[in-house]
């Protein structure tokens, strides 16, 4: 067998952002999340509350969901981490979370709009977003088998931009073939594909297959042309694993730059991930907009996440990534103001006329914003990552990153549920995220823009 260039495995590589982003995209921020708080909400309503009582109640369902997958994956990154780099046997793990991803979204065909599975359709979503999960911990520890700490930055951008390239061609085909508007035609005016009953969101819940098929057939070049690292032969045990992991985190008392930034990203993660968890919930219970509209949104977001994730890379080749993810985190604290002080009536509490279309022209505007900053911020926190990982051990290391971006990632769900619960607004209950973003970026001041590989 030809052996495999180093271009053709970067770009089977690639082929993981791409194939997995619908996830996140379609299901998480964009149809199946704003579907879901819509269901849940109307099902709120049938019970007897009001409809600002129903919109928070469908909020908080949605965080404690977001809560408890993020606790999962959070426990769980480092030893399986741990496990993969003692045996070697990384691609196993991938197939395997591949298989929750698939069969997780494929499910969410059963979330009807009468909320009869409405339970059963958070598990589902929620088996599928651990696999997702897990699967890019293994994929973000074979960054630095693919280029040098110069090299790593640019090639993460330009993972992040073509990832986000697949998000937003799977968006535009759902929204022109399948979502169902108000009068039962898609984004193009046609009815949904298939036959779709659009009485019964069909086309809507058609996402969850969508993405599923999406995600196996685009998963192919990656098994195609990337090749891992051949397994050690040792065997590998939980114990042994979760001795490797403590040892791990025993050592951080001597890597203060690791252990500072692992705490930041902890927070600053987490933020991001509530901004992309409640983005678009905001915009269907806040600004009451339908489906179409936030997946036009969502367009917009993901060509300007595309657009500086690659200039990011750039960015972050040329200054390195700390004064990158700086960067990114003052932006993305003044948008979260923005949306805290907006409301359909008012703009940090001045009256806006009846009807005023400026909270949508802003809230677009901050959806650029989020999309792209955020895209931006991930890839450089990756490559700063690389930055402070063992070359023996990079599973285990990027575990420690999963467990620092997951372990807590139920704070941002818990809190926005709490604060939307306490204010009676989910406007209000995006606040929380705005002191994550602060504490994570005070953090950054112990971290070496140049890294830590050793302690």
């Amino acid at each position: 067998m030809a052996e495999i260039s180093r271009r053709k495995r970067i770009w089977g590589w690639w082929f993981f952002d791409w194939a997995s982003q619908p996830y996140h995209t379609l299901l998480v921020t964009f149809v199946f999340g704003p579907y879901f708080a819509g269901v849940a909400a109307d099902h709120f309503v049938a019970t007897g509350l009001a409809e600002a009582a129903a919109d928070a109640k469908a909020q908080s369902t949605w965080s404690l969901c977001l809560a408890v997958t993020g606790l999962i994956i959070g426990l769980g990154a480092p030893l399986i981490g741990a496990l993969a780099d003692i045996s070697g046997r990384r691609m196993r793990w991938i197939v395997a979370f591949c298989l929750m991803y698939v069969v997780g979204s494929y499910a969410l065909w059963w979330a009807t709009p009468d909320a009869a599975n409405m339970w059963w359709s958070l598990v589902a979503f929620g088996v599928g977003f651990i696999g997702a999960e897990f699967a890019l911990i293994f994929i973000n520890a074979q960054l630095p088998d693919l280029g040098s700490e110069e090299e790593v930055g640019e090639i993460s951008g330009s993972g992040f931009a073509f990832g986000y390239l697949g998000g937003l061609v799977s968006l535009a085909l759902v929204l022109a073939l399948l979502v169902e508007q108000g009068n039962g035609k898609t984004l193009a005016g046609l009815a949904p594909v298939f036959g779709l009953d659009p009485a019964q969101m069909e086309g809507t819940r058609a996402v969850g297959p969508f993405t599923a098929i999406w995600f196996a057939l685009f998963m192919v070049p990656y098994f195609l042309w990337f090749r891992d690292r051949p397994p050690t032969g040792i065997r590998a045990s939980f114990t042994g694993a979760v001795r490797l992991v403590l040892a791990s985190i025993a050592r951080l008392k001597n890597r203060v730059s690791l252990a500072t930034y692992l705490g930041s990203s902890m927070l600053y993660r987490d933020a991001l991930n509530g901004l992309y968890g409640f983005g678009g919930v905001y915009a269907r219970l806040v600004l009451n907009w339908e489906l179409t509209a936030i997946g036009i949104f969502g367009i917009v977001a993901l060509i300007s996440s595309a657009l500086f994730s690659w200039i990011g890379g750039k960015l972050d080749k040329r200054l390195g990534p700390k004064p990158v993810i700086v960067g990114s985190i003052i932006v993305l604290m003044l948008v979260c103001i923005v949306i805290v002080g907006m409301s359909r009536e008012q703009l940090f509490g001045m009256p806006l006329a009846e009807g005023s279309t400026l909270p949508d022209a802003i809230f677009f505007g901050c959806g650029v914003l989020i999309g792209g900053l955020g895209g931006v911020l991930q890839s450089a926190s990756r490559s700063m990552m690389v930055r402070h990982t063992d070359p023996e051990a990079p599973t285990e290391n990027f575990g420690l990153y999963g467990l620092s971006g997951r372990a807590t990632a139920f704070i941002a769900p818990s809190l926005i549920g709490l604060v939307t619960a306490a204010s009676g607004s989910a406007r209000i209950g995006v606040a929380p995220v705005i002191a994550l973003f602060a504490v994570g970026l005070v953090l950054l001041v112990w971290v070496k823009a140049e890294g830590d590989r050793t302690g």
